[in-house]
């Protein structure tokens, strides 16, 4: 059954995601890109970041339901729609504007974007502040892959 509490973490995670698919285009512009040799396969974007929006809708309804300190739980709704924006972002300086250099830089404010929510949620709950480590590592392993990518293929125009 779906509650207050889950509304807004459910919103965000079905916002980023749709959202964030529609402005990913793998077409021939992404095919002909060099990728490092490490580069996870392209199917494995989709569940890694499911799992990702999954365990942060879970830690940002776990605090929901810890806390009910306005001032965290409204700092923790205006981090959430700011990681969106960087996260879409992204999506869009890399594939629609095809400038991985310009979502290198921008890369750099998601990853502060994600600390910041992990941070927060720290004050209320260690346990939950965990479920955002995923998030973190894998934006850690998109900017290295990122800089790999703008390495390989550099400049862009």
């Amino acid at each position: 059954m779906l509650n207050k509490k889950m509304v807004m973490p459910l919103t965000w995670g079905l916002t980023v995601a749709i959202l964030g698919g529609l402005a990913t285009d793998l077409g021939p512009w992404y095919q002909a890109l060099k990728e490092p040799f490490w580069k996870p396969p392209d199917f494995a974007f989709g569940p890694i970041w499911s799992a990702i929006f999954i365990f942060s809708g879970i830690a940002w309804v776990g605090v929901k339901h810890l806390t009910s300190d306005t001032s965290i739980l409204s700092r923790l709704n205006v981090l959430f729609w700011l990681n969106a924006v960087f996260n879409l972002l992204w999506s869009i300086l890399y594939f629609r504007f095809q400038r991985p250099d310009w979502s290198l830089y921008e890369a750099v404010f998601l990853w502060l974007s994600v600390l910041a929510i992990l941070l927060t949620i720290r004050k209320i709950s260690t346990k939950y502040s965990l479920y955002l480590l995923p998030y973190l590592i894998w934006v850690s392993i998109a900017i290295a892959l990122n800089w790999d990518t703008v390495r390989l293929n550099g400049p862009f125009t």
